[in-house]
């Protein structure tokens, strides 16, 4: 059989599109019902129905401080994904909540999560800071401890 490079790319084009709208509309809809606002998680996790889990750099967490209720699993650091799986004791289906400093890297977090069959993950899209995403942890006013780390 001979296929042009023409036809081949359109093949893959297709291709790619049909798993793309397959993908959206079997994720987008559950990554829409899984922001959570910093008001809920502080209260989830202050009486023990989610894992707050605080990804940010740990230079980050010296300079804002971190959510009172939240379990500090920093994203750059080694061995992350085994930290947390230690944290919810291997069960994937635990309540997860995930922030970071204005939603972005939780953002992407809860995708590598959900990738690797974590079913539960909400994501603070405010984040600590705040931004486009509204106003953030500490502008609300909820509890912040320091880092003594």
């Amino acid at each position: 059989m001979n296929i042009s490079r023409r036809s081949f790319g359109l093949g893959m084009a297709s291709s790619v599109a049909a798993a793309l709208v397959a993908y959206s509309v079997q994720v987008a809809p559950s990554r829409a019902q899984s922001i959570m606002s910093p008001v809920d998680a502080n209260e989830q996790a202050s009486r023990g129905d989610l894992l707050l889990v605080d990804i940010r750099q740990i230079s980050e967490w010296r300079d804002t401080g971190v959510a009172t209720p939240a379990t500090l699993i920093s994203m750059h650091e080694s061995g992350f994904f085994d930290k947390l799986d230690a944290a919810v004791d291997g069960d994937h289906t635990r309540k997860i909540a995930l922030i970071c400093a204005v939603g972005g890297r939780s953002t992407w977090m809860q995708a590598q999560l959900i990738g690797r069959g974590y079913t539960n993950v909400f994501n603070v899209a405010e984040g600590m800071i705040g931004g486009r995403n509204g106003l953030g942890w500490i502008s609300r006013g909820l509890p912040i401890k320091a880092y003594t780390g």
